[in-house]
């Protein structure tokens, strides 16, 4: 018996392997189904994160206009792919670094909050979207190629603002109403988060 046990553990990693490739969606997918987070006429042109077959996130598509767009990381449960303005950039690839070194949530906020303080950080100087399309059951349609069962919402970051500064509330006033979140930080930001349609 122990004599196939090497055998055994290659096929095991051969289709563990093989598994993993499979569950990543092809680049053209991958694209589409990141894209559709953007406003229409933003999605051809925009600049593409996506994954490897091992899982890494890599560029799919070098940009010509102004938007970011990441695919759906098939390693987390649920669906979400996101498109932001490219002056964003630099806040959300210094988060995507501090997240790869093992970094916590808070600490990300801190090193951020510090380096943007600093000037080391550089945060838009106007307000900038970002837009996200997710949801627990939605996925992406190879034969619509749509995104379906997803809810949309997008964040307006407005580095520094306040309550004060924008007569906006803490929380929303009502169903689906902007609202502002960390005030007066270098990561505020206007919530609207439209009802769910599904």
């Amino acid at each position: 018996m122990m004599k196939y046990f090497p055998l055994f553990i290659l096929v095991f990693i051969f289709q563990f392997v093989s598994c993993a490739q499979e569950s990543i969606p092809d680049r053209e997918d991958q694209i589409a189904a990141a894209t559709a987070a953007a406003p229409v006429e933003d999605r051809e042109g925009a600049k593409v994160y996506g994954y490897d077959t091992k899982g890494n996130l890599v560029v799919l598509e070098e940009g010509t206009n102004n938007m970011v767009c990441i695919s759906d990381d098939p390693n987390r449960p649920g669906f979400q792919t996101v498109c932001y303005h490219k002056d964003l950039e630099p806040f959300m690839s210094r988060g995507r670094a501090l997240r790869a070194e093992g970094k916590s949530s808070q600490e990300i906020f801190d090193i951020r909050e510090k380096e943007a303080k600093e000037g080391v950080l550089k945060m838009p100087e106007q307000p900038t979207t970002l837009h996200l399309l997710e949801g627990k059951e939605a996925f992406y349609d190879k034969e619509s190629h749509e995104v379906k069962q997803a809810n949309y919402r997008y964040v307006v970051y407005i580095p520094w603002a306040t309550a004060e500064s924008t007569g906006l509330p803490l929380k929303p006033l009502v169903a689906g109403g902007p609202w502002i979140m960390d005030p007066g930080t270098h990561r505020a930001h206007i919530m609207i988060t439209p009802p769910p349609q599904n």
